[in-house]
């Protein structure tokens, strides 16, 4: 949610915003009304006390004219005819606000100077690391068929195109990754884990901005009010709305598995085979929240613990820079760490690590405290993917490919999965 101030004082800053990203022609229109309703808003708050100031006056004047026994049915009647207009006043208030408030929760974060402008032809690589590999290896989803740990064909016998059955040893590899990536975040990065609800409700998606926009892309409860999580993002942020932080605690980080679930999976009509565009995986998530002048170092630092797990799962990677279009609607800057898959040829995304600002703080209606005394301000809130297991576990089975056709386990991950092979 952006600064209601941004309206009465620079809504062009919004505008250029907009434009950076390319919807200028989708939400100009809605940046005009805004600034229209802003006014109308004020004006119907002014008029209204203005109103009950004059209520006030009358009702001393009622009060005076009964006590020396005088009449004062006419001046009753202009007090309840002033008190009228206080009520209509209230109701367009209320009308104009309801309005202002939907227009506002669709306009997305303003980004960044240090974003590019433009589509994602203008994403920018910052940095790469490891050698991606040579041509010539079998795509993920024959190699999990071969070795007998992706089930793909009975998982969409019993759920539906983008659901997928691990089985033996890709069961473990599931299992064996999330314990890996969690000791690392906790153990070593200082992240508090958590474990989250992976329903929640509609206050919570609108925190952080998956709501209104994205309801067409969740899966939604039929009978309760509740959400299915598309990321432990949403009840890990969640967990401080409308609280007020302790200022001397911050940055506070915490970490959290949970099951992502996500109907929009497959709707570009591509990447469509095996796990690279699924309806429900697993991930890692990492969540901070940060005073405002700590959000550029935090942003990095959280962005290298995420990079850390792939250099320890020895997958090449290179970490992108999202131009302004490409950029999700909350975010203010996001890195994408993208690992090459040699069986596929692509490079893949694996996490996006973003800052918020503060667009989901005010959302979500999280302070903190700078000292005792002071008046509160807005966290920023900062989130990544610490990591998505779909991709991650494509990379491994197209990037550790043996000669005899068995899949090398990273030293690292070995302890986890109790093996040095898959074959």
């Amino acid at each position: 949610m952006h600064d209601i101030r941004l309206l009465r004082e620079s809504p062009d800053v919004l505008r250029d915003a907009m434009r950076r990203r390319g919807k200028s022609d989708a939400l100009g229109p809605a940046i005009d009304r805004a600034v229209t309703l802003e006014q109308e808003r004020r004006a119907a708050i002014q008029a209204c006390e203005e109103r009950k100031a004059a209520r006030n006056t009358a009702s001393q004047e009622v009060a005076r004219v009964k006590k020396a026994g005088g009449d004062a049915s006419a001046l009753l009647g202009a007090a309840k005819a002033i008190g009228d207009e206080i009520t209509a006043l209230e109701a367009r208030e209320a009308e104009v606000q309801s309005e202002l408030d939907s227009i506002l929760a669709e306009l997305p974060n303003i980004t960044a100077p240090e974003v590019p402008e433009g589509d994602e032809s203008s994403n920018a690589v910052v940095r790469a690391w490891g050698t991606p590999g040579a041509g010539g290896a079998q795509p993920h989803w024959d190699v999990g068929e071969r070795l007998g740990i992706l089930d793909l064909q009975r998982g969409a016998k019993i759920a539906g195109s983008g659901f997928i059955v691990h089985r033996g040893l890709g069961a473990r590899l599931q299992r064996a990754l999330l314990s890996f990536m969690l000791d690392i975040h906790t153990r070593e990065f200082g992240y508090e884990e958590a474990w989250v609800p992976f329903f929640v409700n509609r206050d919570a998606m609108t925190g952080t901005g998956q709501l209104p926009k994205f309801e067409e892309d969740m899966y939604a409860l039929r009978d309760d009010p509740l959400y299915a999580i598309p990321t432990a993002e949403v009840p890990l942020t969640n967990l401080y709305r409308d609280e007020i932080l302790d200022g001397a605690r911050l940055p506070l980080a915490m970490t959290a598995y949970s099951a992502c679930f996500r109907r929009e999976a497959g709707a570009a009509g591509k990447d469509t085979r095996g796990l690279l565009r699924v309806h429900q995986f697993d991930k890692v998530e990492l969540v901070r929240w940060c005073a405002p002048e700590d959000a550029a170092a935090q942003h990095e630092l959280l962005t290298s613990h995420a990079e850390a797990v792939l250099q320890r799962l020895e997958l090449p990677y290179r970490v992108v820079l999202l131009a302004a279009g490409d950029t999700g609607f909350a975010s203010a800057k996001t890195y994408d760490l993208e690992v090459y898959a040699p069986g596929v040829g692509k490079w893949l995304e694996v996490s996006s690590c973003s800052t918020f600002t503060d667009f989901q703080a005010r959302r979500a209606n999280i302070r903190f405290r700078p000292a005792p005394g002071e008046k509160p301000r807005f966290v920023y809130t900062l989130n990544g993917s610490g990591l998505a297991l779909p991709r991650v576990v494509a990379a491994l089975l197209e990037h550790h490919q043996a000669a005899d056709g068995s899949v090398t386990v990273p030293a690292a991950l070995r302890p986890y999965l109790g093996v040095d092979r898959i074959g």
